[in-house]
């Protein structure tokens, strides 16, 4: 039975590799920052580093997050920034890997997939949907007759997926996630506030003050551009205000939700509400998220407690259990 040492999510909004035996190794921005040169693009940084320049470059310098199923002009991004990753965890020539993807790919995207890990000098890699990491992450058992659904909201997408037998009985795929919230937020502030902020600001205050309570009295203070005058002013911004910019992309995953599970024989709805909707990713740790479902949505949800890095730790557990990986190998 082929072993595997290591677990690979090239996410939207960040990448991580669990290394068998060690476990979560590396999580850093899926991020590359790149100039045009007279020869073409030059990469100037990579993951961390390139987060850090957003907004204090050169107005050349892109900064951008290449994904590995996409065309070939993301092919080469791709493969620097996933050599640059396995580096840091003292990866070997030829090792094997499974690598986290999304539900629903095309064999073209699956295939250019495997090109970026060829490229990058891993051994024989497996691809396994994300939504099945992230049921394992989150305890539970998919390898059984007993359905569960799994709602994974990422950076730059969520996934609503109903899992039975390892295998996607039903699965959709929004392109909304925490990424489309961070520029949510900098439109609403140049509308309401007359204030310009970077993405990175947005992104800040929706992880302090975010918030879904329709009565919470969070607040930052924060610095931007005035639209009017052109310089620099501070502003204290409210999570009942932040609110407006945020709950349209939830509500958009509730309608998705029910969907999905209108869709679906009553059997499996059965199964359903007895495991309960499991939530995950990055966006499942926005503040009063199981108050607004719970309002909001007619079936009952459990927050994976580590919903940040369920998919991660799923695929770990899978590596470190070769007949578990195998059964559900068998059947994708």
């Amino acid at each position: 039975m082929r072993k595997y040492q290591y677990a690979i999510e090239m996410g939207g909004g960040y990448t991580s590799i669990y290394v068998n035996g060690q476990g979560l190794a590396l999580k850093e921005p899926t991020l590359v920052a790149a100039e045009p040169t007279a020869d073409g693009y030059k990469v100037i940084a990579l993951g961390l580093d390139a987060k850090k320049i957003i907004g204090k470059t050169k107005e050349n310098v892109e900064i951008f997050t290449p994904m590995p199923y996409m065309d070939h002009s993301n092919y080469e991004y791709s493969v620097v920034l996933l050599k640059h990753f396995l580096k840091k965890v003292d990866f070997r020539f030829d090792e094997n890997a499974i690598f986290i993807i999304p539900c629903g790919l095309s064999a073209t995207e699956k295939q250019n997939i495997l090109k970026v890990c060829e490229g990058a000098d891993l051994g024989h890699v497996e691809l396994v949907p994300a939504p099945i990491c992230a049921c394992v992450g989150g305890g539970r058992n998919v390898d059984n007759s007993k359905v569960d659904m799994v709602v994974d909201i990422g950076g730059t997408s969520t996934e609503i997926a109903v899992i039975n037998m390892s295998n996607i009985l039903k699965g959709a795929t929004l392109g909304i996630g925490g990424k489309s919230i961070d520029a949510s937020i900098v439109n609403f502030l140049a509308y309401t506030q007359n204030l310009v902020v970077g993405i990175s600001t947005a992104e800040t205050l929706k992880k302090e003050v975010g918030s879904l309570y329709t009565n919470d009295t969070l607040n930052m203070e924060i610095t931007g551009v005035d639209t009017h005058t052109k310089t620099p002013r501070t502003a204290v911004i409210f999570s009942n205000e932040l609110r407006q910019a945020i709950e349209p992309f939830y509500a958009e995953i509730v309608r998705s939700i029910d969907a999905t599970i209108n869709a679906l024989p009553p059997e499996i709805v059965a199964d359903i509400i007895n495991s309960k909707i499991l939530i995950v990713g990055g966006g499942a740790k926005m503040q009063g998220l199981d108050n607004y479902l719970k309002k909001n949505l007619n079936y009952p949800v459990e927050i994976c407690e580590d919903c940040e890095n369920a998919t991660i730790l799923g695929a770990g557990k899978l590596i470190a259990d070769s007949s578990l990986l195998q059964g559900i190998l068998n059947n994708l």
